[in-house]
């Protein structure tokens, strides 16, 4: 028996699916309040349980969530059994020795682009998959993993790709990463574990940086690039354009997606299925049935009015999501609902924040989600501080759904890696 302690997690509810689907016998336990991860854990028949230190029994191993501190009940009660305790990173790297596996990494993009893939790849020639929206599916017989890989940590470094991914390279997660030149470091060495080849946007300034000894190619629009998009038409209905690899025409592509930052996604999606010599119109024919992926640009239509749920929780994310925002819904108004995340990114980054924020037409702040951060070893960092440097800048809080009901004929778009539904489900009944 696997008892993963923090089950509903995004990326520990994938892996838990993908063992149980494995043939593994699989539970966990976690928080009693509902997460949106639940929906797939249950339909797989996977118990989860309230935290106690009853649920740990010998014979079992454990998988730890990230979030898991050594002084959990249920960890301390593992030790004392002298159970077999895995990361969630050590045990996803095991499982990466078993498939040819496609990983993606990047600060921005990663979950796209890994859903991408593996919507293609699992309709045409079947696919496993583990995507950080709470998504997993996995069978024995497949040869393919297409692995959302994150780098917080370096914890991408205990994954075997077969493809290395890279979307973007940019500074996040600030409360481990001393700078830039770190980064870089961390995504070298990633990229230096592919068996087959890299990928990587080189419409990235940072991507041209790595030092690396294994193939390399670059996807994008700039004319340097090895794999290209031509000809692009952004329209309401999505994004159509040509797609030429290394100086060969490979095909026409008109995809239901919102964005340069999903066409990027898309042309590395295309890229795989290029270098595994998939015919590209079945790639187009599989791709344009391409539903995105949880919490990602997910929309709700009531009326005139539009509420998008979307994971953007850096400025460059929330930039792409405006201007996603701002193609498909022309001259609409947008007003933004948005939970900083971490005290550290939002120190890091509130300049940017403000700057990005100015392109809407409202913009409300609940206060900072701390997740593993303190408020108290950031006295100075809250959410009014981006209010302040706003002229269209609101505070707002979880209760307050009324506030935005009255705003008419709008696109309401909430962001943050913390799960906003209570107030959005209540903003809804109110447009309704």
């Amino acid at each position: 028996m696997y008892h993963f302690i923090g089950i509903k997690g995004s990326g520990m509810s994938a892996l838990a699916q993908i063992m149980k689907e494995l043939g593994y016998e699989v539970q966990g336990s976690d928080v009693e309040e509902h997460f949106f991860t639940e929906e797939g854990l249950r339909e797989k028949n996977i118990p989860i349980f309230p935290y106690r230190k009853e649920n740990i029994e010998e014979g079992m191993k454990i998988i730890q969530g990230e979030s898991i501190k050594e002084d959990h009940p249920e960890v301390v009660i593992a030790e004392k059994l002298n159970l077999k305790i895995y990361s969630y990173h050590e045990m996803v790297g095991k499982l990466t020795e078993r498939f040819k596996t496609i990983c993606v990494a990047g600060c921005h993009g990663k979950t796209t682009t890994t859903s991408m893939i593996a919507h293609i790849l699992k309709n045409m020639v079947g696919a496993n998959y583990l995507i950080g929206d709470g998504t997993g599916d996995a069978s024995l017989e497949n040869t393919y993993f297409v692995l959302e890989s994150c780098e917080y940590r370096r914890h991408f470094l205990s994954y075997n790709p077969y493809y290395a991914i890279i979307t973007n390279i940019d500074l996040d997660h600030v409360d481990y990463f001393k700078n830039m030149d770190d980064v870089i470091d961390a995504y070298r060495e990633y990229a230096n574990k592919a068996e087959k080849l890299i990928l990587a946007c080189g419409d990235d300034s940072y991507t041209h940086a790595l030092d690396v000894t294994k193939p390399i190619f670059f996807y994008g629009l700039g004319e340097d690039n090895d794999i290209r998009a031509l000809n692009v038409e952004y329209k309401s209905t999505g994004i159509s354009f040509e797609v030429e690899v290394e100086g060969n025409y490979y095909g026409f592509f008109d995809l239901p997606i919102y964005g340069k930052h999903q066409l990027l996604d898309a042309l590395a999606s295309i890229a795989v299925c290029y270098y595994e010599r998939l015919e590209a119109k079945e790639v187009q024919k599989i791709f344009k049935s391409f539903k995105g992926a949880k919490r990602r640009f997910t929309e709700t239509v009531v009326g005139n009015s539009i509420v998008i749920d979307d994971y953007a929780h850096h400025p460059n994310e929330v930039n792409a999501t405006i201007h996603a925002i701002k193609q498909k819904y022309e001259g609409k108004k947008i007003i933004s609902i948005f939970q900083p995340h971490t005290f550290s990114r939002t120190k890091e980054f509130a300049s940017d924040f403000i700057r990005v924020f100015t392109k809407v037409d409202e913009a409300y702040f609940l206060e900072i989600h701390p997740a593993r951060e303190k408020q108290e070893d950031y006295p100075d960092i809250k959410s009014e501080m981006l209010v302040q440097g706003l002229t269209n800048g609101h505070m707002i809080t979880m209760e307050e759904a009324k506030v935005l009901s009255e705003k008419k004929d709008a696109v309401f778009v909430f962001m943050s890696p913390n799960d906003l539904s209570k107030l959005e489900n209540e903003l809804i009944e109110y447009l309704k």
